[in-house]
């Protein structure tokens, strides 16, 4: 059940789905029961409640006559859903060949990056890596860019916090 309601402190116009005991207005925040709410329209269908109130908004503009001369919204959908041009058919469509452009994104000409934060690839490390010592701990970040000052900064800075601790040279997470 749907209705269109308005509020007497702001006049806005909104749609309600369902029934509860009370409502607010999305405005002005005014708090009514729902049997108190002026109901301009009680439905079953999203989209005629959408279509009356986008009327009543039109109308309150002086564009009633603009409006009537627009589809519903159900049919606005569907034109907008039967429109929709996939990536294939679009980039077939420029002129490029799909497949060319599929290999394309799949290597990457910079070779390998690094995935996370330099942060998180350290604590991944310590994740991936059972009982690591430090030099594991800076090879696995050095293999994905990060500096071996940085990973020993950010290790030093861990085991500070409390959330990583050192025992005998290796490294583990609380």
């Amino acid at each position: 059940m749907y209705a269109v309601v308005g509020c007497s402190e702001c006049s806005n116009l909104w749609i309600i789905e369902g029934r509860s005991e009370t409502t607010q207005c999305p405005r002005c925040g005014a708090r009514k029961a729902y049997e108190k709410r002026k109901k301009f329209v009680e439905t079953d269908d999203a989209g005629h409640a959408r279509d009356v109130r986008a009327s009543m908004l039109a109308n309150r503009q002086g564009e009633g006559e603009a409006f009537a001369e627009l589809d519903s919204f159900n049919a606005l959908e569907d034109e907008v859903a039967d429109g929709v041009v996939d990536d294939d058919e679009y980039l077939e469509e420029s002129g490029l060949d799909v497949e060319e452009v599929s290999a394309a994104g799949e290597r990457d000409p910079r070779g390998p990056t690094r995935s996370g934060s330099k942060k998180e690839i350290v604590e991944r490390a310590l994740e991936d890596l059972e009982r690591p010592t430090e030099d594991e701990i800076i090879d696995y970040a050095g293999e994905r860019g990060v500096s071996a000052e940085y990973a020993q900064d950010a290790l030093e800075k861990l085991v500070g916090r409390g959330e990583v601790s050192e025992s005998r040279g290796r490294y583990r997470r609380l």
